[in-house]
């Protein structure tokens, strides 16, 4: 062995660089890196202002529909009057009659001067006020032969002339109102007649016709909506729980469950108006359950809620580390025992979430509901039991929606735009449910 002497490497000829110092080659990396970082927070701002005005739009449209005109009359409720609408055919017309001479007496009390005659006056109230005006009497017979104040829905141009949606040009060829009405309404608001206050019949009431949009609510809708999720978490629950548990930890991996897993994906990507079809041909056409019913449209979305729970749910599975079932197995547990006391636990958290989710998807969908009839018909009166929640034709909020928003009539719209709001308040709910669930019962390992 002879020592050799280490000799030092050959630098490179050149100019010097320090580790102190950025090449070029360095600040051209960081230079791009910079950019990057730029296009992503100009991505995120481009984002946020889009929500800020979808979300401004939403709640400047909706908004007033939460809010209501009426108009406020002193009736004296004369019997022989109440006796005589009784006795007629046209009890509600009769009713009408007296509740126009009502509004002709409170102007003339009021001190405002008009020519017009009771029936032209009654069109600044909604078509309801006759018969809301019966109800009341035949509810509480003891009022009759007293003077009582009722509080009764302005008609949409007049409570849309309040809230700057309709103008006198507007009316020029209305067949209901003029100016002149719009000028009565001026000084009945001046007088105390006419106020505008807070419509909680817009959120528990039901749907009205096509001539009542000021009498339209969610309340019936929100109802069918109630019923769908509970036929929904029932049937999906626990069919995509166990699908998933069979999937992931019990299933054989061949090419038969490779094909499932391969159609699961695939229907989570179907459309959802495709689900809507395949609910009218089987749950209508074949089962024969009612049409309309929330019962059958329930089931529909129990048929598009179940890919995105089974997959939730099973990537909730996967995640559970292997070591937690290799433990369970070694100290004598039963491959089912492993995975119902140990796995399954764990993975809790993001089966809720995947389920709230999916919940949350088949409470904002429409296309479904169309095709089985949910928007044919006015959901006026809300069901009387539990059967008749599941059974008897219902609508549902976002088939409500749908139908105020093709409807003519502009506080159709308006009343659209606000169950938007109301629905968006659902989903966030439902969403912060399930992080608040989520979060509450994560366990880490």
């Amino acid at each position: 062995m002879t020592d050799a002497t280490a000799q030092p490497l050959p630098q490179p000829e050149g100019k010097k660089s320090s580790i102190l110092v950025a090449d070029a080659h360095t600040a051209k990396r960081n230079a791009a890196e910079g950019r990057f970082k730029a296009y992503g927070i100009i991505a995120i701002l481009i984002g946020l202002l889009f929500l800020v005005a979808l979300l401004g739009s939403i709640i400047s449209n909706g908004a007033p529909a939460f809010t209501q005109t009426r108009v406020t009359l002193d009736i004296p409720l004369n019997e022989d009057e109440i006796e005589a609408a009784e006795a007629s055919i046209v009890k509600t017309a009769k009713y009408n009659d007296l509740v126009g001479t009502a509004v002709a007496k409170a102007l003339s009390d009021a001190g405002i001067e008009t020519d017009m005659e009771p029936d032209s006056l009654l069109r600044m109230l909604s078509g309801s006020a006759g018969s809301n005006f019966r109800n009341r009497v035949l509810d509480n017979p003891g009022l009759v032969g007293s003077t009582q104040t009722f509080e009764f829905l302005a008609s949409s141009r007049v409570d849309g002339y309040l809230k700057g949606r309709v103008t006198r040009d507007a009316l020029v060829d209305d067949k209901n109102l003029d100016a002149a009405h719009l000028d009565l309404v001026d000084q009945m608001r001046e007088a105390g007649l006419v106020n505008r206050g807070f419509n909680l019949d817009f959120i528990l009431g039901a749907d009205a016709s096509d001539t009542r949009p000021e009498a339209a609510g969610m309340g019936v809708s929100m109802l069918g909506s109630f019923f769908m999720m509970l036929v929904v978490l029932a049937c999906a629950l626990p069919i995509g729980i166990a699908a998933s548990i069979y999937l992931e930890e019990f299933a054989p991996q061949n090419r038969w469950t490779d094909l499932i897993e391969v159609n699961i994906s695939n229907l989570a990507a179907v459309p959802s108006i495709v689900f809507g079809i395949l609910g009218l041909s089987a749950f209508i056409q074949v089962m024969h359950l009612p049409q309309s019913a929330p019962l059958v449209g329930g089931l529909t979305l129990t048929l598009m809620t179940l890919p995105t729970i089974v997959i939730s749910t099973r990537a909730s599975l996967k995640s559970v580390p292997p070591s937690i079932r290799d433990a369970a197995l070694g100290v004598g547990a039963s491959k089912m025992q492993a995975v119902f006391h140990h796995v399954l636990p764990l993975a809790m958290p993001g089966i809720l979430t995947g389920t709230i989710i999916g919940l949350a998807q088949a409470l904002g969908e429409t296309a479904p509901l169309l095709l089985i009839g949910m928007v044919g018909f006015i959901a006026s009166n809300p069901p009387e039991g539990l059967t008749s929640g599941f059974m008897d034709p219902n609508s549902a909020m976002p088939a409500q929606i749908y139908e105020w928003a093709k409807r003519s009539d502009p506080a159709f719209y308006e009343r659209a735009w606000g169950g938007i709001i109301i629905l968006l308040l659902f989903l966030m709910t439902m969403n912060i449910i399930a992080i608040l669930l989520r979060r509450k019962f994560e366990r880490r390992w």
